[in-house]
């Protein structure tokens, strides 16, 4: 019984063997440009959505989902390092001196990441931030390594 169906098998193999040189054989002597490339169907390429530029921002139906998702924005003045020791005596009027001179650009962060810097602006006595500078996708990439 096992020799039958091993006959069977191999009876399915040489078939299947036979059917692809006769594929080959048809490709070869057919249409040489057509196996150069390779067999299936040309490729096509995926259609992309139109974007649509309307007062400064793009519009794509597909990224209507993610509009309404909050961020936190913050404007960091500066920053410096101290020691534990000096941190636990500050008091109420102590001055922390920070490591950004009077007049430099603050940064404007999203979620932690740097996207742009600006001046600080005062509007209907609250503070604002007027930005000056947008940093690139590029440049933005680079700090994250």
């Amino acid at each position: 019984m096992a020799a039958a169906t091993d006959d069977a098998v191999m009876d399915d193999w040489a078939a299947a063997m036979a059917e692809q040189a006769e594929t080959d054989q048809s490709t070869a002597s057919g249409n040489t440009a057509s196996s150069a490339a390779g067999p299936g169907p040309e490729p096509v390429p995926a259609p992309l959505p139109e974007l649509h530029e309307r007062g400064g921002e793009v519009q794509n139906p597909s990224l209507d989902m993610i509009l309404d998702i909050p961020v936190t924005v913050s404007v960091e003045l500066g920053r410096t390092k101290i020691q534990i020791r000096n941190l636990l005596q500050l008091a109420q009027g102590s001055v922390v001196e920070l490591e950004r001179l009077a007049g430099e650009p603050m940064d404007v962060l999203v979620n932690g990441y740097l996207i742009a810097q600006g001046e600080v602006v005062l509007v209907n006595d609250k503070f604002g931030i007027r930005l000056t500078d947008i940093i690139s996708p590029a440049e933005r990439a680079k700090k994250l390594r």
